[in-house]
């Protein structure tokens, strides 16, 4: 019986520093977003990610994720700020996570340079263990739709 609670403690404790690390993960995420730094922000993705943003558009790879996002950090999302709030994360292995983060972003841009106003959405991301860090293995963007007046 007690090495069935001690293996439950380290299981526990193991699951609380792997939350902690796809906290961290998160933070690096927005960080890299906001430096506009397109080669850092893919370096939270696996080699072999599938990326998708809100329009729809797709990326398979983490060079793929870097080559779509150096265009847009020089012009639609050069001065935007982004944040994360709310956060849901739910282990389906030793090894796999699902994270639910809500997000809010300024100072994007539509491709003529009209400001876009406040943007509201949820990041769905499957997220695996190499090693002592978590990756973004999968990422669907969604973006809230403005509720009216």
């Amino acid at each position: 019986m007690a090495s069935l609670l001690i293996g439950t403690a380290l299981a526990q404790t193991s699951s609380d520093q792997d939350e902690q690390a796809i906290r961290e993960l998160i933070v690096d995420f927005t960080n890299t977003w906001n430096q506009h730094d397109a080669h850092a922000f893919a370096g939270t993705f696996t080699e072999d990610a599938d990326f998708t943003n809100v329009l729809g558009d797709s990326a398979q790879g983490r060079q793929a994720v870097e080559d779509l996002h150096v265009p847009m950090f020089a012009a639609r999302f050069r001065k935007s700020h982004l944040t994360a709030d709310y956060v849901k994360i739910r282990f389906l292995s030793p090894v796999i996570a699902s994270a639910d983060i809500h997000w809010a972003m300024t100072g994007a841009t539509e491709a003529d340079g009209t400001p876009i106003p406040f943007r509201k959405g949820l990041l769905n991301w499957v997220v695996t263990r190499h090693g002592d860090r978590w990756l973004i293995a999968v990422m669907h963007n969604q973006e809230f739709t403005p509720q009216k007046q």
